[in-house]
């Protein structure tokens, strides 16, 4: 091992220490529920409410992919600023809802809300099967970001697989501990690192490598004009059709993606989640740096095999070994914060709605003695969050992907799961076996689409495609099934009083 790999490693091996500790710490003297563990008790302020979902859209995918795409594609990767920014003007409105509704009616997870509104254990154990199938992708994205991360700040010393595993012990060891609260902890060293890193390398790139961040723009468009057009240097795939229905499918999906459910539950009223709202399209703002970065490494690294490491290729190229460590480190935790908060999304949907008996579970926790139910709904969320994350740990070793491709194809899953969750709350007609056939019909669609290499469809987002059949489907059967409007889960009362 080299001098400078020494260095990066023995920093890194630090850092992972600190994270451990505050992530486990995090969680002493609170109460042991299923409650505090999957939703913090429904008691982080502001701050934290932020720093936990400003993890899910800061993650390795904005140190690679964003990076990575900008380098291989160039602006079809501003959706992402485009999505995110954009879906916080919805979540303005429907997070507090979903707050209220969830709070009043003691919901832990989208799982929840569809069994509780359409009255079907059946239809929440579906939702929870959906939300795992597409979650785990993402599970492994943030592993194999890590592994990247990791491979690249130790100059290669730490091996990708073994930088996988030790991501994957490093989140299952709080999290088993501290659940939700401890992702929320770690997110702060994650996002202090994380805003650091990325201040500093806007600066510094343009300056070393170009003189300024001007030349630097007068050579991308003068040598690589493709790459500031639609669609981009991708031979026509990410074009304007597929910009706008990806924004448009992303908007509404990212308002019920399990994970950011579980950041709104987790907050201590409405009020949090209003000012996430308006603080944190600010913090968008900073994706641009990475897609900036991808855009220099053209010229420096104009032939690099992975796009992926378009931005530590710059770091590693010019940057003393200290320096990279942090960056590293910044970009690792940028992988296991998020990748923590998704399997304790798994974790609860599998131990609270499959395995713990549902809601019905719930209720009889209520009653036994010193909450036991509870405690074994608990425990199989712990479990499960183990087993999800040995899965996704086994996918990034064996089947490695293009870290964007993955987000991708979460997205358009979860986005099938809208009229079951979040329609239903307004939609009156919808029903259980209306829902959960439109349901079966999207996801059906979603993946035979990217198993048959068909998304993007026509130029257009696959996924639109499936919501849009799944919606269909969902009408059709809902007006031949009897209706549930003026049942004691009429989802227009509860929202109204909230």
């Amino acid at each position: 091992m080299s001098a400078h790999a020494a260095v990066a490693v023995s920093l890194f091996a630090v850092a992972m220490v600190v994270a451990v500790a505050i992530g486990v710490l995090s969680g002493r003297g609170r109460e042991r529920s299923m409650s505090e563990w999957s939703v913090s008790g429904r008691g982080l302020g502001t701050l934290f409410v932020l720093l936990l979902m400003a993890g899910e859209s800061y993650t390795s995918f904005s140190f690679l992919g964003a990076a990575g795409w900008s380098y291989r594609y160039g602006v079809p990767i501003f959706y992402l600023i485009a999505y995110l920014s954009t879906g916080l003007v919805a979540a303005y409105f429907v997070a507090p809802l979903l707050w209220t509704y969830c709070a009043r009616h003691g919901l832990m997870s989208i799982a929840d809300i569809a069994e509780f509104r359409f009255g079907s254990r059946a239809l929440g154990v579906v939702v929870a099967v959906i939300c795992t199938i597409f979650l785990i992708p993402y599970v492994q994205l943030q592993i194999q970001g890590m592994g990247v991360v990791v491979h690249a700040m130790s100059y290669g010393a730490i091996d990708l697989k073994v930088a996988a595993v030790v991501s994957f012990v490093v989140a299952e060891a709080f999290i088993l501990a501290s659940g939700l609260r401890g992702s929320a902890w770690v997110s702060v060293l994650k996002d202090a690192l994380a805003v650091l890193s990325v201040v500093f390398l806007a600066i510094y790139v343009p300056w070393h490598y170009f003189h300024g961040p001007g030349r630097l723009l007068d050579r991308l468009v003068t040598e690589h004009p493709q790459w500031l057009t639609f669609p981009g240097a991708g031979g026509g795939t990410f074009g304007t059709a597929w910009f706008i229905s990806t924004i448009v499918l992303n908007v509404v999906t990212i308002c019920i993606f399990p994970t950011t459910v579980a950041g709104y539950l987790s907050a201590g009223g409405p009020t949090a989640l209003r000012r996430n709202s308006i603080l944190l399209p600010w913090y968008q703002l900073l994706l641009v740096i990475p897609m900036f970065i991808g855009a220099a490494a053209l010229f420096v690294a104009p032939k690099l095999a992975d796009p992926d490491l378009a931005l530590f290729t710059l770091v590693t190229d010019s940057l003393p070994p200290t320096v990279v460590a942090i960056i590293g480190v910044a970009g690792a935790l940028s992988a296991i914060v998020p990748m923590s908060v998704f399997l304790v999304s798994i974790g609860t949907l599998w131990g609270r709605t499959i395995l713990g008996g549902g809601l019905a579970g719930a209720a009889r926790s209520a009653t036994a003695e010193k909450g036991r139910s509870g405690d074994r709904q608990r425990e199989w969320s712990r479990l499960i969050c183990l087993i999800a994350g040995a899965i996704a740990l086994g996918g990034a070793l064996r089947y490695p992907k293009l870290l964007v491709n993955l987000s991708v194809l979460s997205y358009e899953g979860i986005a099938q799961l809208l009229p079951a969750v979040l329609f239903g709350l307004y939609w009156r007609r919808l029903t259980a076996a209306g829902a959960a056939a439109g349901l079966m019909v999207g996801t059906a669609i979603v993946l035979a689409l990217h198993a048959a290499g068909l998304d993007p469809l026509w130029g257009v987002n696959g996924g639109l495609f499936a919501l849009a059949a799944n919606l269909v489907v969902a009408a059709i059967v809902s007006t031949f099934a009897p209706s549930r409007a003026g049942s004691p889960n009429d989802p227009l009362r509860p929202i109204a009083e909230g």
